[in-house]
């Protein structure tokens, strides 16, 4: 399995991707292929990030502008996720009594 992709192998391995789709995420900013001397290279992650732009284009026929702004949140949905994920744990590694004043204190916080 390779790490680097080419347009040609990007739209063999996502089927509903095209060169033309390609261009217009590059130029749309939404996907940041490595530029070379021979064209793009896809990392793996690029390629499912078209998948789902692909997707986004097909289910709810967006702009790219509204494409842009739509991957940006799903972006920050990722990052706050991974955020949420290191609190969780520096929460678990706590003593009980101080998990049990968190617990009650997100509680209060839920109830307004």
């Amino acid at each position: 399995m390779t790490d680097r992709y080419t347009e040609e192998q990007a739209v063999a391995a996502v089927a509903r991707l095209t060169r033309t789709r390609i261009s217009a995420f590059v130029k749309a900013e939404v996907v940041v292929p490595e530029r070379t001397a021979a064209g793009f290279l896809f990392r793996q992650i690029d390629l499912a990030r078209m998948e789902l732009l692909c997707e986004l284009c097909e289910e709810f026929d967006l702009a790219d502008d509204a494409l842009g702004v739509v991957i940006g949140l799903v972006d920050q949905m990722h990052g706050l996720r991974g955020e949420l994920r290191a609190v969780l744990a520096a929460v678990a590694a706590e003593p009980d009594e101080v998990r049990a004043r968190i617990t009650l204190a997100l509680r209060a916080a839920r109830m307004g």
